[in-house]
């Protein structure tokens, strides 16, 4: 029997994608502003973006507690991250591979920057991300 449902499942796959997106858009703004003449334009859209996340992640946070969801250990392999979590007294294992992080980092991070991902409407629906910035994180 499965004691993960679907929504749980997603949940525990925002918790370890969020902060690698987090990661992405530091990384991106020391590099914008090492390498730009009038880098702040730049620095805010990513510093926007970065917020936007943060907030998700904070959401994703709280709805892991109110379903009884703990990450307890995080692995990276050479394959991907896996993930070890308990979900309501269930120990559970996630592993995500390393070409379906970058591509759901990809499409969240297109979001983030306010960018069109209507090429990416299944995967909008399959994972219920929210379609605007102005939207909060509905798993």
């Amino acid at each position: 029997m499965h004691r993960a449902e679907g929504t749980d499942n997603m949940l525990v796959k925002s918790y370890v994608l969020l902060p690698l997106i987090l990661t992405a858009f530091e990384r991106d703004a020391a590099i914008l502003s090492a390498h730009l003449r009038t880098p702040a334009p730049y620095l805010e859209v990513l510093h926007t973006a970065a917020a936007m996340a943060t907030s998700d992640l904070r959401d994703v946070r709280t709805q892991m507690r109110t379903r009884g969801i703990k990450v307890y250990e995080q692995q990276r392999l050479e394959a991907g991250i896996e993930a070890k979590y308990i979900c309501r007294g269930y120990h559970e294992r996630m592993l995500l591979l390393n070409d379906i992080i970058a591509a759901q980092a990809t499409i969240h991070m297109r979001r983030y920057l306010g960018l069109d991902i209507t090429a990416f409407k299944s995967y909008e629906d399959q994972y219920r991300i929210k379609s605007g910035p102005n939207e909060s994180f509905s798993p």
